[in-house]
């Protein structure tokens, strides 16, 4: 089971490019807006568990 924390590097229309914050090195991951919390902008720290994304404060 993958668990991981997500910073939010840039929003594109129904899109947002994720990073993993543990492996920098990793090429951002392309997730449909739809998956994500409503509230979320670039810069966002994003928990992701048990497929769900959630914003981390």
């Amino acid at each position: 089971m993958l668990v991981c924390d997500y910073i939010i590097e840039r929003i594109d229309g129904d899109y947002a490019m994720l990073k993993r914050t543990n492996l920098p090195e990793e090429e951002a991951k392309m997730v449909a807006r739809a998956l994500l919390p409503e509230e979320i902008r670039e810069g966002s720290r994003l928990h992701y568990e048990l497929l769900q994304y959630t914003i981390v404060e």
